[in-house]
């Protein structure tokens, strides 16, 4: 079992691409929430899944290396999405995303 397989069935969803933006892994969820595009999308471009303006945003991601954070509703849903620089040994690895839904009413506090 490797490390990931233990993220197979998180309560949110995770995609990891490749430097190339090829996608690598989705645990469960995110092949659930993504499954309009296919049943399988390991080996798919993240371009191939977007509409322009998203692929714009990708594709400045990948050349500047930045997370991206957002929360966004869809059909009576709230989800934080944070998207992220994934790094190894060698340096840029890819990108990774977790969208996790949001409860409808959330606390926030102020730590000191």
């Amino acid at each position: 079992m490797n490390n990931l397989d233990k993220l197979k069935k998180a309560p949110f969803a995770l995609t990891l691409s490749d430097a190339n933006g090829k996608i690598f892994y989705m645990n469960e969820k995110a092949a659930l929430t993504f499954s309009k595009y296919g049943e399988n999308l390991i080996g798919r471009d993240l371009l191939e899944c977007h509409n322009e303006n998203s692929r714009k945003k990708i594709m400045d991601m990948f050349k500047k290396k930045y997370v991206n954070a957002y929360t966004i509703e869809k059909k009576g849903v709230k989800k934080l999405i944070y998207q992220f620089p994934i790094e190894d040994e060698k340096g840029f690895a890819g990108y990774g995303e977790i969208s996790i839904e949001l409860p409808e009413k959330m606390p926030h506090f102020v730590r000191k």
